[in-house]
Parts: C-alpha cells; sequence; structure tokens
C-alpha cells in the first residue's frame, strides 16, 4: 500500500474485530446506551455508554492494554476514544459503527 492509500485507507469494524479476537488481553467497548445495548451488541463487549465512559476504569485497569471502542455509526466511539486516551489509556482504536457489522450481534 502506498503513502497515498495508507492516508485514506480505514480498515472497518470487521477487520477490527477480527484483530479484537486475535489480540490477548483486548476489551471491546460499546459506548451506546443501555437500551441500545441490549437491542443488540456484538458478542463479548461490555457496555460503558458515552455520557458514563469514565466508568471505564472499573473495566480495564492497564493503561497498556487494547481497547477497541464501537457505537452506532462511530461519532459517539470517537468521542469516547479521545476521552479515553485523555485518561491515560495508551491503545485505544475507534472502530466504527455497529450499523456496518456484518457478524451476528447478541439481544
Amino acid at each position: 500500500m502506498g503513502i497515498f492509500e495508507a492516508l485514506f485507507h480505514k480498515a472497518d469494524i470487521n477487520t477490527y474485530i477480527a484483530e479484537y479476537k486475535e489480540t490477548p488481553g483486548a476489551f471491546l467497548i460499546d459506548v451506546r446506551t443501555g437500551p441500545e445495548y441490549e437491542a443488540g451488541h456484538i458478542e463479548g463487549s461490555i457496555n460503558v455508554p458515552l455520557h458514563s465512559i469514565h466508568f471505564i476504569v472499573n473495566h480495564v485497569r492497564d493503561i497498556e492494554a487494547p481497547i477497541y471502542v464501537y457505537c452506532q455509526s462511530g461519532a459517539r466511539s470517537g468521542q469516547a476514544t479521545s476521552m479515553i486516551k485523555e485518561m491515560g489509556y495508551k491503545n485505544v482504536n475507534n472502530i466504527g459503527g455497529v450499523n456496518r457489522y456484518k457478524g451476528k450481534l447478541v439481544r
């Protein structure tokens, strides 16, 4: 992949979920509301709504742990990713929206 392609190529949520599953000690964080999470979420994800993102410390104690964050469309997960990084976490990825996920959701 050339420099131009690298700048504009974005892995989608499906690629990131595969990476999450292959990464020991990784966390998958869903920052949607409780009702949105209950309506259907990715298996293995932990619900930490954006408005309560500071509670991530209750789930992820290691600031070096790989964290994959998603929401419905990618907007809230972008905000959450920035906030989590501001809290000192080092390896945080906004993987986008569950609306593009091709796998089965847990209800």
